[in-house]
């Protein structure tokens, strides 16, 4: 991987980490989010992971895009740049995981939540404060009313009003909350939990998911195929089914 100036990445047993390293805040200005860009691109073909993880240095996971470059000419440019991050993310195959220590807020927020998964402390707290200044947050007004009752969708961008870890779980925004203090050791053994299982079979899991969130006859019947025409061809099912018939561990060849 590429070296970059405010985010860190590295990879291991096959779980890429982003970490956002513009301390202390992250706040995420348009080089920083070209680098995001950047990154992303080289994970998006990379079919041996399984999953990609976003973290943080600092004190918050991050405060959110650098409000100066939402000005006059620069607006287009970056919105077009941070909305970059998100349809990578939608290419990316396997997981994608925020582990969100601190405060989540505007862009930040938008950044944490498009994720699969998130994991928070019971310190973290997410919020959308953009009405305060005058513009609204056209990630989180695309992706809250998929992930909480409308009301609360509107009372969230409408307020700006932040939401503690316990209450963004209960929304449906966060799917684990930890013990500040346990934090690292629990989102390590979260992330464990992928590492131990196969890459083509997390990816097509993933994709038959998402495309059951479509509803209706038509989606179960692409689900069908996804499980018989894909997942059945490849080695690590018949491998994973042998394995428990043969009560041993299987031995995944990502393939």
């Amino acid at each position: 991987m590429a070296n970059y100036e405010s985010i860190k990445v590295t990879e291991e047993e096959g779980i890429a980490r982003i970490e956002l390293a513009r301390e202390p805040l992250n706040v995420l200005n348009i080089a920083m989010m070209e680098e995001l860009n950047s990154a992303l691109d080289e994970l998006i073909p990379r079919e041996d992971l399984k999953a990609v993880v976003f973290h943080s240095k600092g004190k918050a996971f991050s405060a959110g895009v650098d409000v100066g470059e939402h000005m006059g000419d620069m607006a287009a440019k970056m919105i077009e740049v941070f909305h970059g991050i998100f349809r990578r993310m939608n290419r990316i195959e396997v997981p994608t995981v925020a582990l969100v220590k601190g405060a989540a807020l505007g862009g930040g927020c938008e950044l944490a939540i498009y994720c699969d998964l998130v994991l928070a402390s019971e310190k973290a707290r997410f919020g959308q404060p953009e009405i305060q200044v005058g513009v609204f947050p056209p990630i989180a007004a695309l992706e809250f009313p998929n992930l909480m009752h409308m009301n609360k969708a509107l009372e969230l961008v409408l307020t700006g009003d932040m939401v503690k870890a316990l209450e963004a779980q209960r929304l449906g925004l966060v799917n684990q909350v930890y013990p500040l203090d346990e934090f690292d050791e629990r989102t390590e053994e979260f992330v464990a939990k992928l590492k131990g299982l196969s890459a083509p079979v997390i990816r097509l899991s993933k994709k038959a998911v998402y495309r059951g969130a479509e509803g209706g006859d038509q989606a179960l019947k692409d689900i069908e195929t996804i499980y018989l025409e894909e997942l059945m061809k490849t080695h690590d099912a018949h491998e994973g089914l042998s394995a428990f018939l043969e009560k041993r561990r299987p031995v995944w060849e990502g393939r």
